[in-house]
């Protein structure tokens, strides 16, 4: 399945209780590129049918202008999570996440449930994708069979309060209890080709120390980062962003590369330093985030 947003740009994911319309009503003025609809943790169990009704309502009447709409379902260890698979189809969300994932079962389970959801209220088969949340030991063990279950399946995402929890420690605000699943998880992406989302931080009165954590995940090759506050989008944007410096030395790069491939020529230098075509991909990269984010105004 070749579905044009799988790629897509997803540097923040701003999660949102759907059962409260102050919060779903308008959250795209803050210009994040996906909104978490949690119909799970957010929602208390009493409360469940009356957040499908307000989520329903929200992605049938609401324009979000581009801002991509996930549903986060209830576990499939409850009786809601068939039902909320329905309304989210019915709705026309973008897109599912799957807590607790632990198997490849899992994914397949809710990609049928999908399937069936798309042919009752009359969708495009294939429109609506999948997205797996991380949660546990087991299911960081078993990251790769997960990320390629399934077509649909556009990435996966490190929930770090349960997995910590089931690790036996808590999160420190270090990073340190968080390492090995975040590279296992990166790892199991690339290999499978899907996106990787990193887990919220949750100390609104760390500023800096929700930079230096965007910035850890960056540099380990995450695509975006969960968030739950507004005030967290254009701190992961702005490092999300190349630099003018990085947009021109790609540019360099992209062109050198063309230019001497042309000529036979297979290792040369740009700026002092030596390159051959094993820098192409990752100059590409950089261009096509700088497009992706507005920043790019060259003819590459």
């Amino acid at each position: 399945m070749n579905h044009p947003d799988k790629k897509r740009l997803r540097r923040t994911m701003m999660f949102l209780n759907a059962q409260k319309p102050s919060l779903i009503k308008d959250p795209y003025i803050y210009k994040p590129d996906s909104i978490m609809l949690d119909l799970e943790d957010a929602v208390a169990e009493t409360q469940k049918d009356a957040a499908r009704f307000s989520l329903y309502h929200a992605l049938k009447e609401i324009n979000y202008r581009g801002v991509e709409r996930v549903v986060r379902i209830n576990g499939l260890d409850t009786p809601y999570w068939k039902e909320d698979i329905r309304c989210c189809v019915a709705g026309g969300c973008d897109a599912i996440r799957i807590p607790k994932t632990e198997s490849a079962k899992d994914v397949k389970l809710v990609e049928d449930a999908v399937e069936f959801a798309e042919r009752e209220f009359g969708r495009q088969k294939g429109s609506t994708l999948i997205m797996a949340a991380i949660e546990s030991a087991r299911g960081v063990m078993k990251a790769l069979e997960i990320c390629e279950a399934s077509e649909r399946l556009f990435g996966i995402a490190l929930s770090g309060g349960d997995y910590t929890k089931d690790l036996q420690t808590h999160i420190t605000g270090t990073g340190i209890e968080l390492m090995g699943a975040r590279q296992n998880l990166v790892i199991a992406a690339r290999a499978a080709g899907v996106q990787c989302f990193d887990t919220v931080y949750t100390n609104l009165d760390d500023m800096e120390g929700f930079r230096q954590d965007v910035q850890t995940i960056h540099l380990m090759g995450f695509d975006g980062k969960s968030i739950i506050n507004p005030r967290q989008i254009d701190i992961v944007h702005d490092i999300y962003t190349p630099s003018a410096r990085e947009i021109i030395f790609a540019e360099k790069v992209v062109r050198e590369i063309d230019d001497k491939k042309a000529k036979g020529i297979g290792v040369f230098t740009v700026d002092g330093k030596m390159i051959d075509i094993a820098f192409y991909d990752g100059a590409k990269r950089t261009i096509a985030l700088a497009k992706a984010s507005g920043v790019y105004k060259g003819d590459l």
